[in-house]
């Protein structure tokens, strides 16, 4: 972390939690493929689902930046002791979390979809997915903070292991589960959902078994342990504004959903194909920018300000190459994309020119996404969460509304790029302040 060179620390760091992200990116893109299978009412149920999906994540990986940031600092100062308390409250913390989402389950469900739709079939068919989902999410919760304990330490590869594993175990287990084969009883949506919690179990044990026997940095041993308000409080300055955005991507989420649904039930679940679409696209990027939060926590940790600044440099190249690639891709192939989910005539019609759309702020977002990982490795979650707030609610739900006011479908897509060119001159911004503050003081 300290002595190797920026530019291939970089992509021996990042490159396993691209793979790893990518794979993650398969579970929602299988479960819609097949899942649009049953109708395009299956699919905007799963579409209306996603908002809490997202927003299992969010708590999830939220926690796991903030026992990242703390943890990897710890270690960049030789704090083993602090590394240890870290791994272990953060796994205290995210069973916590999970509990709250199993109440939610097995509770809440009916209301959520009711609040959105009258339709009945849809409303059915996301109550079947949502209630698994959320009551057996243990899985994703233990999996994402076990993921993260390996990050935190350099151990990369097994990170992707674990997680191919699972998304591999998803793609086996869907259509068995879904259509009923080998001899399974037909579940439909339903069995999407289970075949994911059943897929991130299996990804979380073998994550598990791999901090165990190769994590030799952190020890996981819950004797003795008693929850510390110092320690809680340090994961959650870092993690808290993490969890805060993942909860703002539901909030957009949910907003865009009831923009497009008042139109029409195609037009949501075109916003649901294309978010599972780009995520093949983000999720490199968000791999990328997963490695250069280690990194740079280490590095601040060690003094180190030249290191910090190339590590920027290098992942910013990176991301915006991916980014191109995806704007080349959705631009000219959507018939293609929308047709591995079953896309109907209507659902052409408005998805390409969508996609299209859509595609063009693919670019600056890869700069903003990146900045919000360095100012969450530095500790400087507020710069984050004005970013995210900016982002998300303050510019593109209120943008998307007033483009809706003309009554056009095709005209609510540039909501996105008109939000990302305007948060890039906030980011830059931002990030100036940061290294004046932060990173200058260190030279």
């Amino acid at each position: 972390m300290g002595v190797m060179p920026v530019h291939r620390l970089l992509l021996n760091v990042s490159i396993p939690l691209i793979l790893s992200m990518m794979a993650q990116a398969l579970y929602n893109v299988v479960d819609s493929i097949f899942v649009a299978r049953l109708g395009e009412e299956a699919l905007a149920a799963v579409t209306l689902a996603f908002p809490i999906q997202t927003l299992m994540i969010g708590v999830s990986i939220g926690t796991g930046v903030g026992v990242n940031a703390f943890l990897s600092k710890s270690l960049g100062e030789k704090n083993y002791k602090s590394a240890n308390e870290a791994a272990i409250h953060g796994m205290f913390l995210v069973w916590l979390s999970c509990a709250a989402f199993t109440l939610f389950g097995l509770f809440l469900t009916d209301w959520y979809f009711r609040a959105q739709t009258d339709v009945e079939k849809i409303i059915r068919y996301g109550s079947d997915y949502l209630v698994v989902i959320c009551s057996l999410s243990f899985g994703i919760f233990n999996y994402v903070m076990l993921e993260r304990l390996l990050i935190s330490t350099g151990k990369t590869f097994y990170s992707m292991i674990s997680q191919s594993f699972g998304a591999a175990a998803n793609i086996i287990l869907d259509p068995i589960m879904i259509f009923g084969l080998l001899g399974f009883p037909r579940m439909e949506v339903k069995g999407a959902a289970l075949a994911t919690v059943i897929s991130q179990f299996l990804a979380a044990l073998l994550a598990f078994y791999f901090n165990r026997r190769v994590n030799n940095e952190i020890s996981l041993k819950l004797k003795g342990f008693r929850p510390k308000a110092s320690v809680i409080k340090r994961i959650y300055a870092v993690g808290l504004p993490s969890i805060l955005m993942g909860s703002l991507g539901s909030v957009m989420l949910y907003g865009l959903n009831q923009i497009l649904i008042s139109f029409t039930a195609t037009a949501a679940a075109v916003f649901g194909v294309y978010f599972r679409l780009q995520s093949f696209i983000f999720m490199p990027v968000f791999g990328l920018n997963n490695g250069v939060v280690p990194i740079v926590a280490f590095n601040y940790g060690a003094r180190k300000p030249e290191r910090i600044k190339k590590t920027l440099m290098y992942a910013v190249i990176y991301a915006v190459c991916i980014m191109s690639a995806g704007v080349i891709i959705f631009n000219v192939f959507p018939n293609q994309l929308l047709a591995m989910f079953n896309a109907t005539p209507d659902m052409i019609a408005i998805g390409v020119p969508a996609l299209r759309i859509l595609s063009t702020h693919f670019i600056f977002a890869a700069f903003c996404i990146l900045s919000l990982g360095v100012f969450q490795a530095l500790g400087r979650g507020m710069e984050s969460l004005i970013l995210a707030v900016s982002r998300q609610l303050v510019l593109l739900l209120p943008i998307a509304w007033a483009l809706s006011r003309l009554g056009m479908i095709n005209v609510i897509w540039w909501a996105f790029p008109i939000t990302e060119c305007v948060t890039l001159t906030l980011c830059a911004v931002l990030l100036k302040r940061v290294y004046d503050r932060t990173i200058r003081p260190l030279i």
